[in-house]
């Protein structure tokens, strides 16, 4: 009978473990990668700017397919966009309302219209690394999919 009831509180234990180790989008594994990076001195016809040098991690993830959980900022007025920033932070603490930098946004092109949300979403696609046009973010996701809010 011990051995019995050790067995259901070993199986107790494991079972709540995995179900502790869900994942539910936050944290992502992805957005550490690219916030590893540093900048350096640039200039060009229109004056100075910070070129990204980009870290190794980062740089294993260029023309990948990646999912990243984050907020939507939307270029234009509206309720839907193709294209739209998207930050790893809440809009009041974004690169452009906030504490954020520069590796916390990625500029995203959507395979489809995607309806604005003001909760945190996740999204997959192509991740494409830009250390040559200032005009663009330093991080581009292509072919964008949405796949869901999240849970947290």
């Amino acid at each position: 009978m011990r051995k019995l009831f050790a067995a259901l509180i070993f199986m107790g234990c494991a079972l709540s473990s995995a179900a502790q180790n869900k994942y539910t989008g936050f944290p992502s594994l992805v957005w550490p990668k690219l916030y590893d990076i540093k900048f350096e001195k640039k200039k060009d016809k229109l004056g100075e700017y910070d070129k990204p040098v980009f870290s190794a991690a980062a740089k294993s993830l260029n023309g990948k397919q990646v999912t990243l959980p984050g907020y939507m900022i939307p270029f234009d007025t509206g309720s839907k966009g193709a294209n739209f920033m998207f930050s790893s932070m809440p809009i009041n603490a974004c690169f452009f309302c906030g504490v954020g930098g520069p590796e916390s946004v990625v500029q995203v092109t959507m395979k489809q219209p995607l309806t604005f949300h003001d909760k945190p979403i996740e999204i997959k696609g192509i991740l494409r690394l830009n250390d040559q046009d200032p005009d663009k973010m330093i991080y581009i996701l292509e072919q964008g999919e949405f796949i869901g809010e999240v849970e947290y």
